[in-house]
């Protein structure tokens, strides 16, 4: 069969990535095409965009971009009308996924979101649309499957992919020890979001000689680009090593995103930060209904993790909170809610489970 899948970011590439390897042993003569990186080309995708070109984030990037936006959203609708494939999967990305899965829905084409879009956070309403656009719906957090529900639609709790890409063996990170425990800094995978981190994480990192720090560099940017953003910091920079440097952490500064439970799933002691454009987060403030922005205190329903969110996004708490999480309680009461976070995350498997119900769908 001829699958069609659409992933706008780094995590999403990921995800796609092992979801497709399961697809494979299902249906050995499958075909991908789509949006998505180099992770899923790995796997045998012709790529019709990279994500690198979709990433926009805030409010008022994405209206100074929409013309693109609108464009590759266009562009994406077309190749899914020449290509015909058999199935449309969506892997989050809901800005430009929900544009393109009532359109697929209503050529015909069998529509699967995987990586159900963040609506519990903010525009509870797009439920509807989601449902109406898509013929079965794969959530990855255990509170999503009762939110549906409320709204009267079932959906399917698969478990979270990052537990399959834990299982995975790590190379190993390529840098020498030099005998200093080592500190993570993730600042992120769009350029505006490490032009905007990183030299905060940075400024912090200047308190503690006794520890090493590497800044984990995203595969969809170049090493020029870091060291424009880093000035004269000599900070080490690894690239497509993320998974062997949270390994070889002690402790980590993440950016909110799928990186906060990343890190906690390899047991890494972190704080959290985020800092948007002062107009995106004075709008985003308004809409969102949620009382924590990292996925971790999300699912845990209390704060495991503490939050610098904009103003307090700044090197100084950056410093008061690793200091805390270097030695201590705070320490180790963070990595004893770690083992809590992994059970309610419902074990491994969700990659080769999705594919199962996606097969099972098409072939009944």
């Amino acid at each position: 069969m001829k699958y069609y899948i659409i992933a706008g970011e780094a995590s999403g590439d990921l995800h796609a990535s092992n979801l497709l390897k399961e697809i494979r042993k299902k249906d050995p003569a499958a075909e991908f095409r789509g949006f998505g990186g180099d992770l899923m080309k790995e796997q045998g995708t012709h790529l019709v965009r990279h994500y690198r070109d979709l990433a926009f984030m805030g409010f008022v990037e994405v209206l100074a971009n929409l013309r693109t936006i609108l464009r590759n959203i266009e562009a994406c609708k077309e190749d899914i009308s020449v290509w015909k494939p058999d199935a449309l999967i969506l892997v989050d990305y809901p800005g430009f996924n929900l544009r393109i899965a009532p359109f697929a829905k209503e050529k015909g084409i069998p529509v699967f979101y995987y990586i159900s879009p963040q609506i519990w956070a903010w525009k509870q309403s797009r439920v509807h649309k989601i449902a109406a656009g898509t013929n079965k719906i794969f959530c990855i957090l255990p509170f999503e499957k009762d939110f549906y529900k409320g709204f009267g639609y079932d959906v399917e709790f698969v478990g979270h992919p990052l537990l399959d890409a834990l299982d995975q063996p790590a190379k190993e990170l390529s840098l020498e020890s030099d005998g200093r425990k080592i500190i993570a800094l993730l600042p992120g995978s769009r350029k505006q979001e490490i032009r905007t981190m990183l030299p905060e994480m940075l400024m912090a990192a200047k308190d503690f000689p006794e520890f090493r720090f590497v800044i984990a560099g995203a595969p969809s940017q170049t090493a020029e680009f870091y060291k424009e953003v880093a000035g004269s910091n000599s900070t080490e920079i690894v690239f497509g090593e993320t998974y062997a440097l949270l390994k070889k952490s002690y402790a980590a500064v993440v950016t909110s995103g799928t990186a906060t439970l990343e890190t906690a799933l390899h047991s890494v002691p972190e704080v959290v930060c985020y800092k948007g454009s002062f107009l995106s987060y004075h709008i985003a403030k308004q809409l969102v209904k949620v009382k924590y922005i990292s996925l971790v205190n999300l699912v845990m329903d209390k704060e495991i993790v503490r939050e610098l969110i904009q103003d307090e996004m700044n090197p100084r708490l950056i410093s008061e909170e690793l200091k805390k999480l270097t030695s201590g309680a705070s320490r180790d009461e963070m990595l004893k809610q770690y083992e809590e976070l992994k059970l309610k995350l419902g074990g491994g498997g969700a990659s080769a489970r999705t594919a199962g119900l996606i097969w099972k769908y098409l072939t009944k």
